[in-house]
């Protein structure tokens, strides 16, 4: 439709005339080059070759090299013309611009249709953002029933395109009375998400009808994060008291707090001193990090619920998880058999499959990182490496944890979130060993040897027995040096890891729902029970100097 329009009017002046002695042509080049466009041959014909085999003949109407709109990949083929042809091109670029802006005005419409319905008048604009990225679209031919009266639902209805008929029955045997059309930006079925689920008319399509369809589970989430947003807004600093230090970092500590009027749960509060973030220009990372983790609502990542600032200190209320640390339960048991590994790289890839698809790369996964909730699932926590790059785009900076940075970053060639897949074939290969091969024992030659080691690839390490032929086979093929032939970055993304022989069987529904039993079941007693995590000194260093240049006015 449109897409297809935009694409059309974007290439109208990119059409490709060659003859046959130009033979392998520069768009597509031949077998093993790089190149970033889909092709549609309009007139005449070429040939797909491998090496010495003819594949088949591309005749007009037909497209190749489509996958390189999607993603970085080499040719596996050549491309020669065998007549005097014409060709339409579009590349990577063009193509996600497109997509992009579609996908920004369809979300806008949505927003504009929500904005519309009394019941979501109440709503605070990100979560009414939240509604729209769930709304689906469900078609309809004439004279389809939408709603038939009488019947039980649970789904309200919004008319992106088109015209319905609304009629009513008095009784079963009366014909139905017409009551009104409802066209586009119209709205029926709003009663079902008060739980009033029998409905009262019948709706029926006049024509070809879209519309957008939104159930009561969703709009219950939406009011449910809606008393949440309220709940934390109204809170401050002075209603928080601290129990004991969590954890210790470099210029933060995290302390488990609890409300004062509230002793049935507690929090995380991630403490920063400004003047340290300041004087290491880490201003950018940790505005990153807040932004980040406020929309990032997976069952696989932390949840941050609100920030608060002074003059001394950045504060960042967490969820408390209180099973402790992936790395603690690692050192203390030495190593992790399959099984166990499995989970918690199933709880990773999940994670991971929830952020790249919004655009964001972590580039920060170690055990240290990864902590266990009281039910033993493992989520991600610090996003301060993370970075919102978008769908499809590459970014240069150079960070992460030394065994776990993938060699694109090491080589300054810019990465994207296939770089997360090479540190998950990493922790994979650490968790089931409990060390690094890339581990370096003279400190000091660390940094410089332990790129040495990364950059002269995964081929040149030895693995111990106890790996199995299929964990070692992910590992392999989660760190290629090449990032278009990792798995996870291909053509089927994820669910490829997914489907990999080392997860045969694994359950990924009971994982995603909550029911598939963990390996380890922490012992965690109530909210303020720290067992599973170190003792930590009481903080006796000075409180740091004031620093009030308002660069952090977003906390």
């Amino acid at each position: 439709g449109n897409v297809k329009k935009d694409i059309i009017e974007k290439n109208n002046n990119k059409k490709i005339r060659l003859n046959k002695k130009q033979r392998k042509f520069s768009y597509t080049h031949s077998q093993g080059c790089w190149v970033c466009l889909c092709v549609l041959c309009a007139e005449g014909s070429v040939e797909v070759t491998k090496g010495e085999q003819k594949l088949c003949t591309i005749e007009p109407g037909k497209v190749f090299g489509e996958l390189a709109i999607l993603y970085n990949c080499t040719r596996t083929a050549t491309v020669t013309a065998l007549t005097d042809i014409k060709l339409w091109a579009i590349d990577r670029q063009g193509f996600q611009t497109i997509m992009m802006r579609t996908g920004l005005l369809k979300h806008s419409n949505y927003m504009e249709f929500l904005r519309s319905v009394p019941s979501f008048k109440t709503l605070t604009e990100d979560v009414l953002s939240k509604v729209a990225d769930v709304l689906e679209e469900t078609h309809y031919s004439d004279g389809d029933y939408i709603i038939r009266q009488g019947a039980t639902g649970d789904t309200f209805f919004i008319i992106s395109e088109g015209q319905v008929r609304v009629t009513q029955q008095k009784s079963a045997s009366e014909e139905p009375v017409f009551l009104s059309t409802l066209s586009r930006g119209d709205w029926f079925g709003e009663q079902a998400l008060k739980g009033e689920d029998v409905r009262t008319a019948n709706v029926t399509a006049v024509g070809d009808v879209t519309c957008l369809v939104v159930d009561r589970e969703i709009t219950d989430i939406s009011r449910r994060l809606e008393a949440e947003a309220v709940f934390f807004s109204n809170m401050s600093l002075s209603d928080v008291r601290v129990i004991c230090t969590l954890g210790v970092g470099g210029f933060s500590h995290v302390e488990l707090v609890q409300l004062k009027n509230d002793h049935s749960r507690s929090f995380a509060m991630k403490v920063l001193k400004k003047r340290h973030i300041l004087d290491t220009s880490q201003q950018g990372h940790i505005l990153s990090e807040r932004r980040i983790m406020m929309e990032a609502h997976s069952p696989f990542t932390v949840r941050l619920y609100r920030t608060f600032r002074d003059s001394k200190y950045l504060y960042m209320l967490l969820e408390a998880c209180l099973g402790g640390e992936l790395w603690t339960l690692l050192r203390d048991r030495g190593s992790f058999d399959d099984g166990t590994t499995r989970f918690y790289a199933g709880c990773v890839v999940e994670a991971l499959a929830f952020l790249h698809c919004r655009g964001i790369i972590y580039r920060d996964l170690k055990p240290e990182n990864i902590i266990l909730d009281h039910r033993g699932y493992a989520k991600l926590v610090d996003f301060g490496f993370a970075k919102k790059i978008g769908l499809g785009k590459k970014t240069w900076t150079f960070c992460g944890t030394p065994e776990y940075v993938a060699p694109e970053i090491i080589l300054n060639k810019g990465h994207d979130v296939s770089a997360d897949y090479w540190s998950l074939g990493i922790l994979i290969f650490e968790l089931e060993v409990h060390t690094l091969t890339l581990l370096i024992i003279n400190i000091q030659h660390y940094l410089s040897s332990t790129y040495n080691i990364i950059l002269r690839g995964i081929d040149m390490v030895e693995f111990p027995k106890k790996i199995t032929k299929s964990a070692a086979n992910l590992i392999k093929r989660l760190c290629r040096d090449n990032p278009s032939e990792r798995l996870g970055n291909q053509k089927n993304g994820v669910k490829d890891i997914q489907k990999h022989k080392w997860f045969e069987g694994f359950n990924w529904d009971g994982i995603r729902e909550g029911t598939l039993t963990p390996p380890f079941i922490p012992n965690v007693e109530g909210p303020l029970d720290t067992s599973n995590f170190d003792c930590f000194p009481e903080d006796t260093d000075e409180p740091p100097p004031d620093e009030e240049s308002g660069w952090d006015f977003e906390f």
